[in-house]
This record gives C-alpha cells, structure tokens and sequence, in this order.
C-alpha cells in the first residue's frame, strides 16, 4: 500500500507499506517515533498499534526544539 505522509510545516513523504502495517510503522518508515507525534486520518487522531486504513495521513509534531 502507498501513504501519503504529510508532516506539518515540514515535508511531505510517500511511503510504501505492507497491508499489516500499523500507523507506527509508517512512522518509523519516516524515522519519527509514535512519542514524539500524533497521526491523523481524517483530523482525528488514530491509535499508532492500528492497522494502516488510509491513503493519505498527516503527523503533527508534539516535541519541537527551539
């Protein structure tokens, strides 16, 4: 399965994924950790242990430096 991967003000990533995949191995796939961001389907926010059920997703950053 290909995901859009849109991470706010920063970039935007298509990841390859296989159809077991869960939301946190697409973040691993864009070397973020599931601690640090929170994903979206929709604008509401999914559990990182579900199963990858879009096509386009967007991650917003909790943790920023600064």
């Amino acid at each position: 399965m290909d995901v859009t991967v849109e991470v706010v003000n920063e970039a935007t990533h298509e990841v390859s994924v296989d159809d077991a995949a869960t939301y946190a191995d697409l973040l691993a796939a864009i070397d973020y950790s599931p601690q640090e961001v929170s994903v979206l389907v929709d604008g509401s926010p999914v559990p990182e242990d579900q199963p990858v059920g879009a096509d386009t997703v967007r991650v917003v950053r909790l943790i920023k430096g600064g």
